[in-house]
């Protein structure tokens, strides 16, 4: 079965800098588009970045220029590397992969940016 787990969110002050891993399996994965989302409390989830399988990189205009997704189809994981952090990037980070007509989620990360 799909199996996606999020790590490396913190606390973290403004202006600092985190890594989020995305272990991934149960599917092919240098075949499928890999995505980042965020959900803040009270907020709906909101599009964050994508990569697809030839290394083409989607950002939402708000993180564009500050984050950055990557991959390593050897690891089955997917990163994504977050300088110049804000207070709202506060958020619960969500690795996606779209398969079939399926969705599906890992169970969030939290990041908190806050001094």
């Amino acid at each position: 079965q799909v199996q996606l787990v999020e790590s490396g969110g913190d606390l973290v002050q403004p202006g600092g800098s985190l890594r989020l891993s995305c272990a991934a399996s149960g599917f092919t994965f240098s075949s499928a588009y890999m995505s980042w989302y965020r959900q803040a409390p009270g907020k709906q989830r909101e599009f964050v970045a994508r990569i697809t399988t030839g290394d083409t990189t989607y950002y939402s205009e708000v993180v564009k220029g500050r984050f950055t997704i990557s991959r390593d189809n050897a690891k089955n994981t997917v990163y994504l590397q977050m300088n110049s952090l804000k207070p709202e990037d506060t958020a619960v980070y969500h690795c996606n992969v779209h398969i079939g007509v399926i969705d599906y989620w890992g169970q969030g990360t939290q990041v908190t940016v806050s001094s």
